[in-house]
């Protein structure tokens, strides 16, 4: 996903969160630019809040969530592609970061196989299945839980409160994901456990050293600006980046060398 549509999202997707109101006498969503309607037939929408608090919970309840799916159905259809991967993010969550987040690091390592591919080379594409493998299984999963927990902890945007979720992702998500990275490549190509615990001795601390030269401003950024609905999606954006970069940069060490 570039860029410039990566940007839409965000914006599309703060302005559908922002323009949604509820109404407190019959709790049933609407959204900002239908007040004027409302306005035009106060008598008319008066009658209907009176008729919907006499009803019992349990048609509340049905009433509320089906005013509200009828709305963010109708909302995103109007927005095309990206609507469709809103409306997504609503109703399959999980799948669908996990989807996303596939993609992107079977990209990225696509990306860094072209940078660092010798002219007689060709694409490693068990590589590429094990890099979308991870993002399914492990990165999309994984974003869902870390982001909606850290959020729920620590609700404020604050400076101080975004500084608290940064830090505590570097200490707490990093560590676990980079360990969980290693060892999910290392036990595909068939290394033992103790050839796993080996390959962490050696790579985990230089990778998480190396990461606090990028992934602190990466999640403020996330965690100050985006909405956590989609900060899974902007957070493997990052990894898409930091993973050409890692390969890169390892590229060109090993040619130095030589």
């Amino acid at each position: 996903m570039g860029i410039n549509s990566t940007t839409n999202l965000i914006k599309l997707s703060v302005l559908q969160s922002s323009s949604r109101r509820v109404s407190a006498n019959s709790g049933v969503w609407a959204d900002s630019p239908s007040l004027l309607h409302r306005h035009r037939h106060h008598h008319h929408h008066h009658h209907q809040c009176r008729s919907s608090c006499t009803r019992s919970p349990h048609q509340l309840t049905k009433t509320r969530s089906y005013s509200s799916s009828s709305l963010s159905s109708y909302s995103y259809s109007k927005m095309g592609f990206l609507g469709w991967y809103l409306g997504k993010l609503d109703s399959r969550p999980i799948l669908t970061k996990a989807v996303t987040s596939s993609l992107i690091y079977m990209v990225a390592d696509l990306t860094s196989q072209m940078i660092t591919l010798p002219p007689s080379g060709s694409f490693d594409s068990m590589r590429s299945l094990r890099m979308a493998g991870f993002g399914m299984l492990i990165v999309g999963p994984s974003q869902h839980m870390w982001f909606n927990f850290v959020a729920r902890v620590l609700p404020k945007r604050d400076v101080i409160t975004t500084l608290k979720k940064m830090i505590t992702g570097q200490v707490l998500y990093g560590p676990c994901v980079n360990g969980s990275f290693f060892s999910f490549n290392a036990a595909l190509q068939g290394e033992s456990g103790t050839e796993i615990v080996a390959r962490l001795n050696r790579d985990l601390l230089p990778t998480l050293l190396n990461g606090l030269m990028f992934w602190p401003i990466c999640d403020f950024l996330t965690y100050k600006v985006i909405p956590v609905h989609l900060q899974p999606l902007i957070n493997s954006s990052f990894s898409y980046i930091w993973t050409i970069y890692l390969t890169y940069m390892a590229n060109l060490k090993k040619a130095g060398i030589v």
